[in-house]
C-alpha cells in the first residue's frame, strides 16, 4: 500500500484527551451519556456482516450496506475526534429536521419534531483529503433517503455500499503504539494470505472512554481490492 508514514500514525493515544480537561467539554459528557458505562458489545447495534475467512490474526468480513452520518474535520489526528464528536452527537441527539415523509409520487419533506436516533457502533476515523473523516453508523433501516435531515450543514449523510474488509480486533489503550502494532500485524497477515487492500486504514472504536482498557474492542479495517 502506498501510504506515507505520517498518514499511518493517527496518534490515537490522545484522541479523547479533551474529555479529561478541566470542566471537560459537553461533547465528552454527551458521549458518556450516549454510550453509558461499560456494557457487553452485543447491547450496541452494529452493521450486519458475515465472516468469510479466518486467519491467524485476522478475519475477512462481508458487510451489508449501511448509512452513516459523517463530518470532515482538519487535523491533527489526535484532535479530530474531539472536533467531530459534538457535531455528530448534536445530529444524533435531535439537531435535525425530523422524519422525512414520502408521498406516492415524489419525495416531500415535511417539518416534524426532531428525532433522537439510537447510538450504534463503531465510530470510525480515517484519513481523507482535507483532514479526517469521522463517521457515526446509523441504526438499521435508516438510509440517506429516509434519515432525518441535519440542521448542521457540516453533517453529511452517506449510504455505504456493501464491502469486503480485512479486520484485526484487539483490546487495550487507544495509543499510537497499540494501533501501529496491530496495523502491522494486519498488513503482514494480508501479505501472507495474498490479500490486496485499497484506500486508507479505518480505525473503529466500540466503547466509551471510561471502559477499562482490557475490556475495549478496537478494530482496524482495510478494504479489499476486487479479485482479478
Amino acid at each position: 500500500m502506498n501510504m506515507t508514514e505520517d498518514r499511518q500514525q493517527p496518534q490515537f493515544g490522545r484522541f479523547w484527551c479533551g474529555a479529561r480537561r478541566a470542566t471537560a467539554s459537553w461533547a465528552a459528557a454527551c458521549f458518556l451519556i450516549l454510550l453509558g458505562l461499560p456494557m457487553p458489545n452485543h447491547a450496541t447495534e452494529e452493521p450486519n456482516y458475515q465472516v468469510l475467512q479466518k486467519f491467524k490474526d485476522i478475519e475477512v468480513r462481508q458487510y451489508e450496506g449501511y448509512c452513516v452520518a459523517e463530518v470532515l474535520v482538519p487535523g491533527p489526528a489526535e484532535d479530530a475526534g474531539n472536533t467531530a464528536f459534538p457535531i455528530l452527537a448534536g445530529y444524533i441527539f435531535g439537531k435535525n429536521k425530523g422524519e422525512r415523509k414520502l408521498a406516492m409520487t415524489a419525495p416531500v419533506t415535511q417539518a416534524a419534531e426532531p428525532v433522537k436516533l439510537d447510538m450504534t457502533a463503531p465510530v470510525t476515523q480515517t484519513v481523507a483529503p482535507g483532514g479526517f473523516k469521522v463517521q457515526f453508523v446509523l441504526p438499521k433501516g435508516v438510509t440517506r433517503d429516509n434519515a432525518p435531515e441535519p440542521l448542521d450543514v457540516r453533517v453529511l449523510l452517506r449510504d455505504i455500499a456493501p464491502s469486503r474488509v480485512a479486520v484485526i480486533r484487539y483490546s487495550g489503550f487507544w495509543s499510537e503504539s497499540n494501533y501501529q502494532q496491530h496495523l502491522g500485524k494486519l498488513q503482514a497477515a494480508m501479505r501472507a494470505a495474498d490479500l490486496k487492500s485499497v484506500g486508507e486504514p479505518v480505525y473503529s472504536r466500540y466503547n466509551a472512554p471510561l471502559t477499562p482498557w482490557f475490556m475495549r474492542r478496537n478494530e482496524i479495517w482495510l478494504n479489499l481490492a476486487e479479485a482479478p
